[in-house]
C-alpha cells in the first residue's frame, strides 16, 4: 500500500473541518475556478478585499477600544532593557561553556538519548543565566563600553 503524505494530510484537515465551512470553502474554490479570469487578477481582488476587511475592523476596534481576538494587528513591542541584550549574549556564551564542561557519560544523571540531551542543554542554559545575571565573566560589560551609542537607540519593530 502506497500513503501519498500531502494529500493525505489534505484530507484529514478536510474532514476535520467544520461541514458548513467546508462546503463554503468548497463552493468559493468552485466559483473561481468556473470563471475564467486570470488568476493573479483574481488573488489581487480578492487581497484587495481582505485588506478592506481588516482596516473595517481595525476602525471598529479602534472606535469600541475593545480588546477583541480579532482586533487591531499592532502591537507595542517593548524595548529591552539598556544591557539586558548584552547580559543575554553572555549567557548564551556561558551556556555554551558550561555545555562543554558538563560531563558526557552522564545517563545516569540526566537520562539516554533526546530526553538526556535535552535535560543537559536546559540545565547548561539555567547555569549560563544564573551566571550571567551575576557579575558574569565581563562580556555583557565589554560590549556595552565598546557600543554606548546602542543603549540610547529605540526603534520600532518592524522597521
Amino acid at each position: 500500500m502506497i500513503v501519498t503524505a500531502t494529500p493525505d494530510l489534505v484530507l484529514d484537515v478536510l474532514d476535520a473541518a467544520d461541514p458548513v465551512t467546508q462546503r463554503a470553502a468548497a463552493a468559493k474554490l468552485d466559483a473561481l475556478k468556473s470563471s475564467d479570469a486570470d488568476f493573479a487578477a483574481t488573488m489581487d481582488a480578492e487581497v484587495g478585499k481582505a485588506r478592506t476587511a481588516t482596516a473595517d475592523q481595525a476602525a471598529k476596534a479602534a472606535e469600541t477600544q475593545s480588546t477583541a481576538v480579532n482586533g487591531a494587528p499592532v502591537q507595542v513591542i517593548k524595548a529591552p532593557a539598556s544591557g539586558e541584550v548584552y547580559r543575554k549574549f553572555e549567557a548564551f556564551i556561558l551556556q555554551t561553556f558550561v555545555e562543554t564542561m558538563l560531563p558526557k557519560e552522564s545517563e545516569q544523571v540526566f537520562g539516554k538519548g533526546t530526553a538526556g540531551g535535552v535535560w543537559k542543554s536546559m540545565l547548561a542554559e539555567q547555569l549560563g543565566n544564573q551566571l550571567a545575571k551575576g557579575k558574569g565573566i565581563g562580556i555583557a560589560k565589554q560590549l556595552a563600553a565598546a557600543n554606548p551609542a546602542a543603549a540610547n537607540i529605540t526603534g520600532k519593530a518592524g522597521s
